[in-house]
């Protein structure tokens, strides 16, 4: 147990091979070496014929065992795999190699405690290889303790520097914690070692697509493809970079160039089901989105894209019971509440689509947004035992402070009582772990609770160093900068996030259109208040939105004046809809 009291680890890395020291048998030792340099080649094939070979010439089960459990594990024959690796009889000089085989296949079957013990056994026989301590990194990272994998990370590298595999594992870790700028040399620092190893090269695309880079990305992709063709991985790449680009179609070819061989993963899933929806193909959407859901049934961008699939499919009673659960959650979201009510409207039941779009159109606040979503502190929350729910998150941030979750979850409860500076300490803690997008906007919601400005600043601007690109960052941005009236940065922040994917926003364009009426760009301002109010009816910001727009350009006094009332009623007497009544009693008096 000696690594996991010491350091105590997200992708499995390539098993590194050991001269094995075997006993005799005519050309035995040739072959097996050959199959060593097969299953580096990723041929498992191979490897497996040149063992048979070896073992009718001879070889003994242990000389061969560790060999042919990483042969039947390149060819995913997980069965076969575990038949020649269970019990742990292997040759001397191969025995960490059978162990870290058996680590990464009870690994892949779900049994973390079971591939820790085989570490256990590997890192007794070669306790100063950096790849292993790598391997055990991930494991550790994936078992929760985010700490110690770090420090798993930084004791391969003191191991040996040069080590590509530590390197690239230092480099996910960077990218998690402090963002994508940060992660670009260590991944550039692995290539100059080792050009073509395709696992950075990938890594190192992923990175540069999601800094928007995307023809370097393209670039680095199609390199992968020369090493290794028809990788499953960069034609995934290369589709994200297409849907991003709004090319659907050819999105949609090369998913289907991986071969449904990453299917089993809820990104390349959730992208599968936008590029059906956009293609014009609901009914297929659905059920790939129904595959995300069986694999993430909390994530709240698939029960959208979900429910959008079911109603545009026509299936409008199929749409009310699908989410009849779901809507009844005070977190649904207000553009789930939008699809189930129309889908109430077309069956005819207006009662009930109205009680959904008026509680779509309520402000929801920050706490609630980032409320637990089905843990079961967040219940106790749902439930009023704010004490006990209060307790149960800061007895767990002790019991294991290394762990990211733990962290963030004790911030999520102190939000979700009002208590935003006790929320912004321990999402500090969590922030010295990982910084995923998930935290800046709770962190952000923290800051605007506390009503600290400048702290809110510097976390947004420290966040679009790293993540340039990153969307909830740039509209934090844009929002900072319309309550310090800059704004010409604000359009210009909300024009491109419109033109780059988020066209369909109903608030990012009742945003811009309320900063372009204030600059005086009255036409702009009502084209973006009527695409909005197009999108959603009932979304008080698009009503307000375009009254104002109208009542500035007085090209329509009695619709604004109706619009008026209604972001009245929804919002009540905001400054907006005042100075609105005012530009338009003033045009009636002259």
């Amino acid at each position: 147990m000696r690594w996991r009291l010491a350091l105590l680890p997200v992708f499995l890395a390539a098993p590194l091979a050991l001269a094995p020291v075997l006993g005799e048998g005519s050309g035995t030792q040739a072959l097996i070496d050959q199959a060593r340099d097969a299953i580096t080649r990723g041929d498992g094939i191979d490897a497996e014929m040149k063992l048979r070979t070896a073992l009718d010439r001879g070889a003994a089960r242990a000389d061969v065992a560790a060999w042919m459990g990483e042969a039947y594990l390149t060819q995913n024959d997980r069965d076969k795999a575990r038949w020649w690796l269970k019990g742990g009889n292997f040759a001397p000089g191969s025995a960490a190699n059978g162990w870290r085989a058996l680590a990464a296949l009870e690994r892949l079957d779900g049994n973390l405690e079971a591939a820790g013990d085989a570490y256990d056994r590997a890192l007794a026989i070669i306790p100063d290889d950096a790849t292993l301590w790598v391997e055990i990194g991930r494991l550790t990272y994936a078992r929760g303790r985010h700490l110690r994998a770090i420090e798993a990370a930084e004791h391969a590298l003191k191991l040996d520097p040069d080590n590509v595999r530590a390197l690239e594992f230092r480099g996910q870790l960077v990218r998690d914690r402090y963002g994508l700028v940060a992660a670009i040399p260590w991944f550039e620092t692995a290539l100059m070692k080792k050009p073509d190893d395709v696992s950075v090269l990938l890594e190192y695309a992923a990175t540069l697509g999601d800094m928007g880079r995307a023809s370097e990305c393209l670039t680095v992709t199609r390199r992968v493809l020369e090493l290794s063709p028809k990788h499953p991985r960069a034609f995934y790449l290369q589709a994200v970079l297409a849907a991003r680009a709004g090319n659907y179609q050819l999105a949609r070819g090369l998913l289907d160039r991986t071969g449904a061989q990453l299917d089993g993963h809820a990104g390349v899933l959730l992208l599968r089901g936008i590029v059906e929806l956009a293609a014009g193909n609901p009914s297929a959407a659905s059920e790939v989105l129904e595959q995300v859901l069986r694999v993430r049934p909390d994530s709240r961008r698939a029960q959208d894209l979900l429910a959008r699939a079911i109603y545009l499919s026509g299936e409008y009673r199929y749409a009310t019971l699908r989410f009849r659960d779901r809507i009844t959650r005070d977190d649904a979201s207000p553009y789930l509440l939008t699809v189930v009510a129309r889908a109430y409207e077309a069956l005819g039941d207006r009662q009930a689509a109205g009680e959904l779009l008026d509680r779509a159109a309520r402000p929801r606040s920050a706490a609630l947004r980032v409320l637990p979503d089905g843990s079961r502190i967040g219940r106790m929350l749902a439930q009023g035992q704010a004490s006990a729910a209060e307790a149960a998150a800061e007895a767990a941030r002790r019991d294991d402070p290394g762990f990211y979750d733990n962290l963030s979850l004790a911030g999520d409860v102190q939000l979700a009582l009002g208590r935003a500076q006790a929320a912004q300490i321990r999402y500090e803690e969590a922030a010295e772990i990982r910084m995923p997008e998930s935290l800046f906007r709770r962190r952000f919601a923290a800051y605007v609770m506390a009503g600290d400005r400048v702290g809110a600043g510097e976390l947004v601007e420290g966040y679009l160093r790293q993540n340039p690109t990153n969307r909830a960052a740039l509209r934090a941005a844009a929002r900072l900068a319309t309550g310090s009236a800059d704004t010409r940065r604000a359009r210009a922040i909300l024009s491109w996030l419109r033109d780059n994917g988020e066209a369909r926003d109903v608030q990012l364009r009742s945003d811009l259109a309320l900063i372009e009426a204030e600059e005086g760009d009255i036409i702009a301002a009502e084209s973006n208040a009527r695409a909005a109010y197009r999108l959603q009816r009932s979304s008080p910001a698009a009503t307000q939105a375009l009254g104002f727009a109208y009542a500035a350009t007085g090209s329509s006094a009695g619709a604004a004046q109706a619009l008026l009332d209604k972001a009245q009623i929804l919002l009540g007497n905001t400054p907006l809809i005042a100075e609105a009544r005012q530009m338009l009693e003033r045009r009636r008096e002259s």
